[in-house]
């Protein structure tokens, strides 16, 4: 933090609605002070019993106008019972002057006739043609105006965000950035303690905090300090949470802010905007800047351009590499960036002196879920034999926000059956809860669609079972959840590389439900929707993108920089498409014949799983190993899990 806000006190902001109000207290209260008689009940009276205060010399004082008059009593008659429903002190405990009564004076020329013989007979002391004016009319004539002028007021700086980015709440404020700053002061926990896994971007992560805290030892030796770092990956792999250690840890002032925080609807705002982030990032240096979703300003530009008009987002980018690439090394300014679009990113946001490093955040492997369980589970109350390396194996290509969610889930369970601690099962609950959906026990299911799902699961279970390369089975249920009416849970294998018979296993493991309605029913339905979803992309892929197919050969037609998403064209001719499409018709047949012959094969112990299954409602792998014995190539413990190329 700056020497001069050590040394200035913090100041106490006041709203100016405080103002406004306290000058409209002001003015009443003048008004008040002034004139006693404010808000007090004026009585109405009729023109007969006026002539009759006047007559018997009642009255001390008359103010009117062309249509109506104030009466003034004088003290004498105030006493007396004729006007006893007079109050005689006003709100603020004054004696009241008047006007006591108020009437309608008809014909002006007559009642003035009548007060002119009044005061020559002397019955009255005074009176007066026009009212006498006072603070409280002209404050009610100029109540309308002053309404109209708050009410712009409270426009503009709704407008202008409410004072967001440090502009005192003007309209001029808007091009303010919208950074929120953290600093050595500011109660942020999170630190790299808090992020497991991750190893290889944690120790970039913590070089470039090591260079913001102690610079001389890279310069020493003639280095500089980068630039920036572009933190890429899926969702949930922890980019942000990255950031907020960095933010823990980091004794110098880091601005945070996404994307979007930069458009806005009024042209030129993105531009002026970046231009006033990179301004307080350099009077605070050294200081590093964190911009979570940078695709929403960093797409690549020229794209889906296509009225040719002035674009908002274009002019924000183009600012934004000018100031990447416009500081010197010698400001010590940062820039971190998150995105899991990095495909869609200008090239010129890429390059080396802009981001220098990118650093992939990929999904957490066997050991960093266990790592991200033990860090999730600290709050929970857990029960003692639950084993965190079991729940690791259970979540093959879960992202730590996912774990982080099956956490909760698990607590949320446990605490709804009344447990006081989560065990083993109530993590098992969670999976399935996140991976199938909810539980729908009261859906209406027929016995003859209750025997089709139990076909299908069953011959997704004996298919799986009679393949080496298919994935393990962990249970089948026919319980209907979310959209999906049953569903068999599988231990897929992490691998780091796929060899096309795993591919074709598991394609052919797919297809067994719908060949298992054919085998028995000798007919097919509708059920198996994802299944032929999940086949088909699995077959497109082997085809088109890892050239696994003997006709096509060593081609693919996969962009990594994702610019075939903005082509009209294809980028192969439409005899290639016609091969593409009897290709991967071939092969998702063959594996349905397979599938087929393996079901003909072991009909009499598929029927008997099914019956199981409809009895139980949900079957586990011991179930499977009682009706087809242990798995000839079962691996055991001490195989290794993955496979290393």
């Amino acid at each position: 933090m700056s020497k001069d806000k050590k040394n200035n006190p913090t100041k106490i902001k006041i709203s100016p609605w405080i103002i406004y109000s306290a000058v409209l207290l002001i003015l009443v209260a003048i008004q008040l002070v002034s004139s006693g008689s404010s808000f007090q009940e004026v009585r109405p009276t009729s023109l007969s019993k006026f002539y009759q205060y006047l007559d018997s010399n009642q009255v001390e004082k008359v103010v009117f106008n062309k249509t109506t008059a104030q009466v003034y009593l004088k003290k004498e008659a105030l006493k007396s019972k004729t006007h006893s429903k007079i109050e005689k002190k006003t709100l603020l405990g004054k004696e009241n002057i008047g006007p006591h009564y108020s009437l309608d004076i008809g014909n002006p020329e007559l009642f003035q006739k009548k007060l002119d013989e009044a005061r020559t007979a002397g019955k009255l002391s005074d009176y007066s043609s026009e009212p006498e004016s006072n603070w409280g009319d002209v404050l009610i004539n100029f109540l309308p105006l002053i309404i109209i002028i708050g009410f712009w007021i409270f426009m503009m700086r709704r407008m202008s965000g409410g004072g967001a980015g440090g502009g005192g709440g003007q309209i001029f404020s808007i091009g303010k950035s919208k950074a929120k700053l953290f600093d050595e002061k500011t109660d942020v926990k999170t630190t790299f303690k808090d992020v497991a896994g991750l190893e290889g971007a944690k120790e970039e992560i913590q070089e470039i905090v090591e260079f913001l805290k102690n610079p001389e030892k890279y310069t020493e030796i003639g280095g500089k300090i980068p630039k920036g770092a572009l933190l890429v990956g899926p969702p949930g792999t922890g980019k942000t949470l990255l950031a907020k250690a960095v933010a823990g840890e980091a004794q110098v002032p880091f601005f945070s802010l996404s994307g979007s925080d930069f458009v806005e609807m009024f042209v030129g705002v993105g531009a002026s905007r970046v231009r006033d982030l990179f301004k307080q990032a350099k009077e605070k240096s050294p200081a590093i800047i964190f911009i979570d979703e940078i695709d929403a300003v960093g797409r690549a530009r020229g794209k889906n351009n296509i009225s040719g008009s002035n674009d908002e987002r274009e002019n924000t980018l183009n600012q934004l590499l000018t100031e990447m690439d416009g500081f010197g090394t010698n400001t010590h300014v940062i820039v971190l960036a998150a995105t899991n679009r990095a495909d869609v990113l200008d090239k010129a946001l890429m390059r080396a002196g802009r981001f220098d490093r990118q650093i992939y955040v990929d999904l957490p492997d066997i050991r960093e879920r266990k790592e991200i369980f033990e860090v999730h589970l600290k709050p929970l109350k857990k029960s003692e034999e639950l084993d965190t390396e079991f729940l690791a194996k259970q979540t093959p290509g879960f992202s730590g926000a996912d774990i982080a969610n099956v956490c909760n889930e698990s607590a949320l369970i446990a605490a709804r059956k009344g447990k006081k601690s989560v065990d083993k099962q109530d993590f098992l609950d969670a999976v399935d809860r996140i991976v199938g959906g909810l539980e729908k026990k009261n859906k209406i299911v027929t016995p003859a669609e209750k025997r089709a799902i139990a076909i299908h699961e069953a011959g997704h279970a004996t298919v799986s079972w009679m393949l080496e390369h298919a994935a393990p089975l962990v249970k089948v249920t026919i319980v209907p959840r979310g959209q999906s009416l049953g569903a068999a849970w599988y231990l897929p294998e992490e691998r780091l590389i796929v060899h096309p018979e795993q591919m074709l296993d598991e394609m052919c493991a797919t297809m067994g439900g719908r060949a298992a309605e054919k085998v028995i029913f000798d007919k097919i339905s509708t059920g198996a929707l994802s299944d032929l979803e999940k086949v088909t992309k699995q077959a497109r892929a082997m085809v088109t993108v890892y050239g696994l197919n003997d006709k096509l050969g060593n081609v693919t037609y996969y962009d990594s920089s994702g610019q075939s998403d903005y082509s009209f064209s294809k980028p192969y001719s439409e005899e290639t498409a016609r091969v593409i499409d009897k290709e991967i018709s071939e092969l998702i047949e063959s594996q349905y014949q397979r599938a087929i012959q393996i079901l003909k094969e072991n009909q009499d112990k598929l029927v008997q799983l099914a019956d199981i299954l409809i009895e139980k409602e949900v079957i586990f792998k011991d179930d499977l190993e009682t009706i087809f014995g242990k798995r000839p190539f079962e691996k055991t413990e001490s195989e290794p899990i993955t496979e290393m190329q």
